[in-house]
């Protein structure tokens, strides 16, 4: 067992709540810190749609929930979150400047032997690192949403990460019951997301320039068996964290196209409440999405051609 049992989970988003209550789940003990009270209770919400999860999904019966409840607290002292912390994760916005601002005004806080790891999808450790005021005891440990299902987490060293706290990170996260995926350089988007993002781009550009519905851009990847689409998914990852991440590596990169669809997220999401699956809407709403419904990928009745027909641009020369 590793000495990694007090755990405090910085940011009270779709992963950071995923990430407190599974790691009280599996018997740590784990301080919730946001800034905002009202996050603060969405999160509180959240588990307990959670709760209802594992009772059904992961095999946990109502004193393992209950148990789960009694390991976790919430706060918004940040002092208090993180004084008896052996593990800092933090999930905050995928913004480099409120990441930085939030390690610099910790790092005068924590325990000399607290360990601290970013739960970044895209940024790298190293550009945190001397904030921490510790970067030997800083790399990245980045989960998957839906972790009870996805449960798999990289992890990712920066050139003055310690091994030994590498190897505690590591056993950390096969105590909660995480697949480790090493990541043997820093690279910006781990694994998973090298590949997620571009996906995920590329079906919201589709949607951003009208060439396809929401609905009809997943329908063509639910046929190959999977349980959601790109812009389902999107929903469960959370439409801020989306718009972060598009809106600053449109930036980085000079995509036009990725910053349209960081400007499509927010006019059509965050300017409306619809924040994904924590809010109950996003591209679909919820607890009963479209997309699972019985019905959505069967041929339609031929007197809805005509409907089909309206939408479509006539091609050059009709």
């Amino acid at each position: 067992m590793s000495r990694l049992d007090k755990v405090t989970v910085l940011g009270s988003g779709v992963l950071g709540g995923q990430i407190a209550w599974h790691s009280a789940f599996k018997g740590k003990t784990v301080a919730v810190y946001d800034i905002a009270p009202d996050a603060i209770e969405r999160c509180r919400a959240a588990h307990g749609h959670y709760a209802a999860i594992y009772l059904s999904d992961v095999g946990a019966d109502n004193a393992d929930i209950a148990a789960t409840r009694e390991h976790l607290t919430y706060s918004t002292d940040l002092a208090a979150a993180v004084a008896q912390a052996d593990l800092v994760i933090e999930a905050v916005p995928e913004i480099p400047e409120v990441k930085s601002a939030v390690y610099k005004e910790m790092a005068g806080l924590l325990p000399p032997a607290t360990l601290v790891a970013t739960n970044s999808s895209t940024l790298l450790p190293r550009d945190f690192a001397s904030a921490t005021g510790r970067p030997e005891k800083f790399c990245a440990l980045h989960f998957s949403t839906s972790l009870w299902a996805m449960n798999f987490a990289e992890i990712m060293a920066h050139p003055g990460t310690a091994a030994q706290t590498l190897t505690e990170v590591t056993e950390f996260a096969v105590e909660i019951g995480m697949l480790p995926i090493p990541v043997r350089k820093e690279h910006n988007g781990y694994v998973v997301n090298t590949w997620l993002v571009p996906f995920l781009n590329a079906a919201q550009t589709l949607v951003t320039n009208g060439i396809a519905r929401p609905e009809d851009v997943d329908r063509t990847f639910l046929f190959t068996g999977a349980k959601f689409g790109p812009l389902g998914m999107m929903d469960m990852i959370g439409m801020k964290t989306a718009h972060d991440v598009l809106s600053h590596w449109g930036r980085e990169s000079g995509d036009a196209q990725m910053s349209a669809n960081a400007d499509y997220i927010k006019t059509n999401f965050l300017d409306r409440g619809r924040l994904g699956v924590q809010t109950g809407s996003g591209y679909y709403d919820y607890p009963d999405p479209a997309y699972r419904r019985p019905g959505f990928l069967d041929v339609p009745d031929i007197s809805v051609v005509a409907d089909l027909v309206s939408l479509m641009a006539p091609t050059e020369g009709n």
